[in-house]
């Protein structure tokens, strides 16, 4: 596992249904093999071991060996790093969109231009 992951790897990994699948998955079993998992998918157990090695790669799952089986478990600190991101780009959006409703509720308040109230739209052809 990469000792920090990167958002732009977190959301590449999240962009794929299965991968998000998997996530799910290992969120509520705790921890589950290649093979359990793939008893729920329609793919291959080896699509499932590529699926899992791109989220143990951004960082959201991490596995041990049991036996002759790889155990996975969710890794939920990249997760949170993008919520975290995700709460702070929202935040800076519903400032600026707070601050655009305000511009238009002042300009619909004031009146036209003189110019605007002359405008007629031109005849189509």
């Amino acid at each position: 596992m990469p000792a920090r992951s990167s958002l732009p790897d977190v959301f590449a990994a999240l962009g794929d249904p299965n991968r998000r699948f998997l996530l799910q998955a290992l969120s509520e079993r705790g921890q589950a093999t290649a093979t359990e998992l793939a008893a729920e998918l329609p793919v291959t157990r080896q699509a499932v071991t590529k699926h899992l090695a791109a989220l143990a790669d951004a960082g959201l799952v991490e596995h041990r060996r049991e036996g002759r089986e790889m155990l996975y478990r969710l890794t939920p600190a990249p997760l949170e790093d993008a919520i975290a991101w995700m709460a702070r780009v929202g935040g800076e959006w519903d400032v600026r969109l707070a601050r655009l409703r305000r511009h238009l509720q002042r300009s619909e308040s004031a009146s036209p231009p003189s110019n605007l109230a002359r405008w007629r739209p031109r005849p189509t052809r």
